[in-house]
């Protein structure tokens, strides 16, 4: 079975009048003795959902995303299953949920060499069809791999926003974005709410090696549902619940009150893994020397049938009159400040470029440089360097690209959320 480990990364000692405690939750899962991943013998699915709307004709990308889904049916066991939904204006399912035998899999390459482009783009019947599908089959830990190149018809802005209420919990989603066409926010919406990621794929070519890694790390999650309890007293309000690590999140909306003293935050399948955390909590300030406690964090999932609780340390405040002890900011928490800072200026650097004010992009963008370059986050270094010419990083010197397109643009705007966890400074 699967152990969880929650380690609280704060500084105690607030300052007299202070209200605000933000802590950084690090939490790992591992293999208990003589586990293996697949345990609990939950089956899972893997389903395609793809945008066949007019536009993918264009370039051959309707071609390409089918082979990558081909290839990528191929590459699955025979004890899972999965299905093909394709979607313009309406949604049809290709291919039912089945096992992937090899005789569903001959079936289903049929079907998808089959498809041709045409029509409109509406998301909302896409999701509403893969809820359709699974609601008939019981427990399931169901991945869907969901591919576009376009803008969501604006009739379907209030629908899809509806879809995603229904398919919170449901199944976890995510999102690909092929070409240059489609809408940032769009995809991050839907990935945010469905608990999965979001990325460009500006080369449809890569979309087969995009599925390939996907699929692989939906196959090592071990377990379905889990959630992050935090119980407080009822005087306490959470300001802040975001994944800071491996990308941030805003969480804050999945978070469910279970009672006056606990709240779930749903945090989707885990496998061997580490994520982490912030939540900040809103006190009532008391007086100099006096605690209060925060809340303290647990674990909660289900592991055939059996709901299992692990519980984390208490978090408690202090409050204090000596600045030394006051003024520390966490070592955990600073950095992670700092990559919330790093996403922020990627968004404000790539807004001001797309408005023509390329002295404000250049400044911003200069900003993210120097602190992605010095956290030694390479994933958002390489997709600057493609944005920017970094001539000194140390003083956040960069020059905007002439080449650089919407293709760059798009992949750093998807990518600039993306942190890298704060290394340990008790490792020597």
């Amino acid at each position: 079975s699967m152990n969880f480990k929650i380690e609280n990364f704060y500084n105690p000692h607030l300052s007299l009048g202070a209200s605000r405690l933000d802590t950084i939750l690090s939490i790992t899962a591992a293999l208990g003795e003589g586990g293996t991943t697949t345990q609990n013998n939950m089956k899972k699915a893997i389903i395609f959902v793809l945008d066949v709307s007019g536009s993918m004709d264009v370039y051959t990308k309707i071609d390409t995303a089918k082979l990558a889904v081909r290839k990528s049916i191929d590459l699955l066991d025979e004890d899972n299953y999965f299905a093909v939904i394709a979607f313009s204006n309406n949604a049809r399912v290709l291919v039912p949920l089945m096992s992937a035998t090899r005789g569903n899999k001959e079936a289903a390459h049929y079907s998808v060499k089959m498809l041709r482009a045409g029509g409109g783009t509406q998301m909302s019947n896409a999701l509403l069809a893969v809820l359709d599908l699974i609601s008939t089959f019981g427990d399931m830990m169901t991945h869907v791999q969901f591919v576009t190149d376009g803008q969501n018809d604006r009739a379907d802005h209030n629908h899809l926003e509806e879809a995603l209420d229904r398919c919170e919990g449901m199944f976890q989603c995510n999102c690909w974005g092929i070409g240059v066409d489609w809408e940032p926010q769009e995809l991050k919406n839907i990935s945010n709410r469905l608990l999965g990621t979001a990325d460009a794929v500006p080369n449809p070519e890569r979309l087969e090696e995009t599925f390939r890694s996907a699929m692989a790390k939906a196959a090592s999650k071990g377990i379905g549902d889990v959630r992050l309890r935090i119980q407080s007293p009822k005087s306490i309000r959470i300001v802040t619940i975001k994944q800071v690590s491996p990308e941030i999140v805003d969480l804050s909306k999945l978070a469910k009150r279970i009672d006056e003293r606990n709240l779930d935050i749903p945090l989707g399948a885990w496998g061997e893994e580490n994520r982490e955390y912030q939540i900040a909590f809103e006190l009532q300030p008391q007086g100099d020397g006096e605690e209060m406690m925060a809340g303290k964090p647990k674990i909660v999932f289900t592991e055939n049938g059996q709901e299992t609780v692990m519980e984390g340390d208490r978090i408690v405040a202090a409050w204090s009159s000596d600045v030394l002890r006051t003024s520390r900011i966490n070592e955990q928490v600073a950095h992670y400040t700092g990559q919330e800072e790093l996403a922020q200026s990627i968004k404000e650097g790539l807004e001001a470029k797309s408005r023509g004010d390329i002295d404000s992009a250049t400044v911003l963008l200069g900003k993210a440089a120097k602190i992605a370059v010095q956290s030694g986050n390479e994933e958002v270094t390489a997709r600057l360097k493609k944005v920017v010419d970094i001539i000194d990083a140390d003083q956040g010197t960069v020059r905007l690209k002439a080449s650089a397109g919407k293709a760059e643009d798009l992949e750093l705007d998807m990518g600039g959320t993306m942190t890298i966890r704060k290394r340990s400074s008790k490792t020597i």
